[in-house]
C-alpha cells in the first residue's frame, strides 16, 4: 500500500509539472565482486526532475529497516556513489499521507 500511494503522489507531481517523470523499479544495481549476501539492489522508484529538469533520484519506501536493507544501502554508497537515494521512512510517509491522502484520488 505504501508504494502504491507513493506512486499516486509521484503521478500527481508529474501531472502538476513538479517532476518530469517517474518509473517503478526500472533498474537493478549490481555489486561487483560480492560473492555472498546482497549482490544487487532494485530501488522502488526512479524520479526525474524536481531540483532540475534532468535530475535523477532513486526513492526507496521503507516502513522498517532490516539488515538486508541496510546492507543494500551501504553497498549502493560504495559501488554506485554517484546515485542519489531518497529514503522514505515511516515519519516521512505519514506526513505525506496527512498532507495528500485526502487530496489524491485512490489513496489507500
Amino acid at each position: 500500500r505504501w508504494e502504491a500511494n507513493y506512486a499516486r503522489w509521484l503521478e500527481w507531481l508529474k501531472a502538476n509539472g513538479e517532476i518530469s517523470d517517474w518509473q517503478h523499479e526500472p533498474r537493478t544495481f549490481w555489486f561487483d565482486n560480492i560473492q555472498r549476501g546482497v549482490r544487487s539492489y532494485k530501488p522502488d522508484f526512479l524520479v526525474v526532475g524536481g531540483t532540475s529538469p534532468d535530475a535523477v533520484t532513486w526513492h526507496e519506501v521503507k516502513g522498517w529497516m532490516d539488515q538486508r536493507s541496510q546492507t543494500c544501502l551501504k553497498r549502493m554508497a560504495k559501488y554506485h556513489p554517484d546515485e542519489v537515494i531518497i529514503l522514505v521512512r515511516e515519519k516521512s510517509y505519514n506526513k505525506l499521507c496527512k498532507g495528500w491522502g485526502s487530496v489524491i484520488e485512490g489513496w489507500e
